[in-house]
């Protein structure tokens, strides 16, 4: 039966294996340094194989020397800047007594895609079948200039008392 007595020395595997991971890592970091690949490793020592330290590696890149004649390029003009005339306002149509659907789609025609919606009863209701709403009051009024989001449409469900 043989014995295998431990001194606290890694084992000749362990440090094959400790090598190899190393070269490896030398390798990915010489490889991630943006240097070309010709480039040539001047000295790699390692520390000795009979110590329970991790392995200890120094890599140096010697340094490659490239010139190229650059001829100075001018920016390209730049264009003058682009400017978008403000968009005129929308004239508010009359969308009084429109389900909501259709006085939304009224308000988009007329060139202004966001318009809010609220309960006419005050109870805080919201519009989530559009077409089974009715508008009973519209703000700004009917003919006036308006812009994105200042149409208020208020309604009240169809079928509940109403002026229309």
């Amino acid at each position: 039966m043989r014995t295998r007595y431990s001194l606290g020395f890694q084992t000749s595997s362990t440090v094959t294996r400790t090598m190899i991971v190393a070269a490896f890592a030398a390798t990915a970091l010489t490889a991630c340094s943006g240097e070309s690949a010709d480039t040539k490793l001047t000295s790699t020592t390692a520390a000795p194989a009979t110590t329970t330290s991790a392995l200890l590696t120094t890599t140096t890149a010697a340094p490659v020397a490239t010139t190229a004649a650059v001829s100075p390029v001018a920016p390209p003009p730049s264009a003058p800047p682009v400017v978008t005339p403000a968009a005129a306002p929308a004239t508010m149509p009359d969308v009084m007594c429109m389900n909501l659907q259709d006085a939304q789609d009224t308000i988009q025609a007329a060139g202004v895609f966001f318009s809010r919606s609220a309960d006419a009863t005050g109870a805080g209701r919201r519009q989530v079948v559009d077409s089974n709403w009715i508008v009973v009051d519209q703000t700004p009024s009917a003919g006036s200039p308006f812009g994105e989001i200042e149409a208020v449409l208020s309604a009240v469900k169809i079928g509940e008392p109403n002026p229309c």
